[in-house]
């Protein structure tokens, strides 16, 4: 008989699979539902600290291979959504995504998550397309030190940090993470990515400027797991263009101790995370995994 459990640091899962940031996640009852389909944890919507917008439409369009997004964090801000972690965390565990401008920023929103009841907080350090946030403070290894330091002192919960591929010292953005005393890391977030349409010779998304999501990510996402499994002591968690049990797969043998489904939702349905765990199951139990412990980063003995 095979386990499903898993735990990122002190954070126990009943399954390995959870909800990205930015997918039915702005109100309680849908971080409710998600539960109630089989994932092990949920992470909320980006929230900061006041309410947002977002970029104009267009913002959102499906492409060859997955999403492209320029939602530019549209939130209502942290006081009202006390109001949705107030109906979802009675029902399983929630992961509070935040984002900031500075280590200030983040450790008061940090502090509000941990109050509102969230068993960790997720520190959006990779947004591709906010400017002044995410990606922007998130590829400067001093800066993420910063924050994370910031936040770890704020709370008393665990703080993951999300980092973006769209650099080439993602490892050096790890080991920052960890050097501060963050207690995993998350990744990766969208690629920086654009569309143009040719008939009116301009960029479609009113930002320009978006983020690739979906299965053409998975591979970098993939090569961004093992790399950081290389060079970091700290629990992974793999995310980007997972939406079968062998894409859950690889990022575990990567190194990831669990996993964030995002896009797939939008072409399968919450019916992808009961089919991830149970494909998971299967595979699990023909190969000889009794655990996920045990295929975590077998890919590379």
């Amino acid at each position: 008989m095979v386990s499903l459990k898993t735990a990122v640091g002190s954070i126990n899962l009943e399954r390995p699979g959870m909800i990205a940031s930015g997918i039915m996640d702005e109100t309680g009852d849908s971080l409710v539902r998600v539960l109630e389909s089989g994932a092990g944890a949920v992470v909320t919507k980006s929230i900061g600290l006041e309410p947002n917008a977002g970029h104009d439409n267009p913002c959102f369009m499906e492409v060859r291979g997955g999403y492209v997004n320029a939602m530019g964090l549209p939130n209502p801000g942290i006081e009202l959504f006390k109001e949705e972690m107030e109906i979802a965390v009675p029902k399983g565990k929630v992961i509070g995504s935040i984002y900031g401008a500075g280590p200030d920023d983040f450790a008061k929103l940090g502090a509000k998550m941990e109050d509102y009841g969230a068993c960790a907080v997720e520190l959006n350090l990779s947004c591709p397309h906010a400017k002044g946030y995410g990606m922007e403070v998130g590829t400067d290894p001093e800066l993420v030190k910063s924050i994370v330091s910031a936040v770890k002192s704020a709370v008393s919960i665990p703080v993951w940090a999300k980092i973006t591929p769209n650099t080439h010292i993602i490892t050096k953005i790890g080991e920052a993470v960890q050097d501060a005393g963050g207690d995993a890391i998350v990744a990766i977030n969208t690629l920086k990515a654009m569309v143009i349409s040719p008939e009116f010779a301009r960029p479609i998304m009113s930002n320009k400027f978006c983020g690739l999501s979906g299965a053409a990510v998975k591979p970098v996402g993939v090569r961004a797991i093992y790399d950081l499994k290389s060079a970091l002591d700290i629990p992974l968690v793999g995310v980007g263009g997972i939406s079968d049990w062998r894409d859950a797969a690889e990022y575990i043998m990567a190194g990831a101790s669990a996993f964030q489904i995002g896009s797939a939702v939008g072409t399968k349905g919450l019916e992808v995370f009961q089919q991830v765990n149970e494909g998971l199951s299967s595979f699990m139990e023909e190969y000889g995994y009794p655990s996920i412990e045990s295929m975590v980063g077998a890919a590379h003995e």
